[in-house]
């Protein structure tokens, strides 16, 4: 397997850093675009797992930061549910015109819910995987509890999530608040399969449940029996990896 260092742009023209997980040795058959979850990042171990597993079974993938994470260019504070939307159809768009058009689409947590609304952009994706998602994206506002009063009254808050401080607006609030799955969901008819935790704190199974009420078949459910929210042992991140590539087969 090799990885290769990406560019490209953002719908602001702003540089989005990314990197390609290529199988080794042999023809890629499909192209995947990862998405990671709420303010991580492509280096997550779990985010770089999953892609080279699904490169043992011919299956590129490109993982990236969202603007304002990671190594892309952008101000947090500026960007919010639906620039991530549009961040992941601007990565098709880069795979498209520089390899090929991805066909799967893989989100975490709440990258899981921006797959789901990508996909419905996407022409090209025939499948959808997401790991530890919610059913709604209103669902990260428990992550600012303490901070939603004076995003409220000032416009903005700096607030601390998974130990690092992060500045939220209010335009960030409204887009998460603005946002239908269930509609979604109803409409997309593609794939999708929902892997999911039973012991999972930050995401609850319910969640999972919900997803899958408001899908179409076709759509499974695997439960990740043990994990935690960010698939900290690697034994996990492999095995979600490996379970999606082997469902994804039925349909690229």
């Amino acid at each position: 397997m090799s990885s290769k260092k990406i560019k490209f742009q953002n719908s602001n023209g702003q540089t989005l850093s990314a990197r390609l997980e290529l199988p080794d040795k042999e023809t890629v058959k499909h192209y995947a675009l990862f998405a990671h979850c709420f303010t991580c990042n492509k280096n997550l171990s779990a985010v770089r797992n999953i892609s080279r597993s699904l490169n043992e079974y011919g299956i590129a993938a490109l993982r990236f930061d969202f603007t304002g994470l990671g190594e892309s260019e952008g101000e947090f504070a500026d960007t919010n549910f639906s620039s991530n939307v549009q961040d992941l159809i601007e990565a098709a768009k880069f795979l498209e015109n520089e390899y090929e058009s991805p066909s799967l689409l893989i989100g975490h947590s709440l990258g899981g819910a921006a797959v789901i609304f990508a996909a419905a952009e996407i022409t090209s994706v025939k499948a959808v995987a997401v790991i530890g998602a919610p059913s709604s994206p209103a669902h990260v506002k428990h992550l600012l509890q303490g901070g939603i009063e004076d995003i409220e009254k000032y416009g903005s808050a700096r607030i601390s999530i998974g130990g690092r401080p992060f500045n939220v607006s209010k335009q960030f609030l409204q887009d998460i608040q603005s946002k239908n799955m269930d509609e979604v969901l109803k409409n997309l008819r593609k794939p999708l399969i929902i892997l999911h935790s039973p012991q999972d704190t930050i995401v609850s199974i319910k969640q999972a449940e919900d997803i899958y009420k408001a899908a179409r078949h076709p759509k499974s459910y695997i439960s990740m029996d043990g994990a935690d929210h960010l698939l900290s042992n690697s034994k996990d991140s492999h095995y979600a990896g490996k379970v999606i590539a082997g469902w994804a087969d039925r349909y690229l």
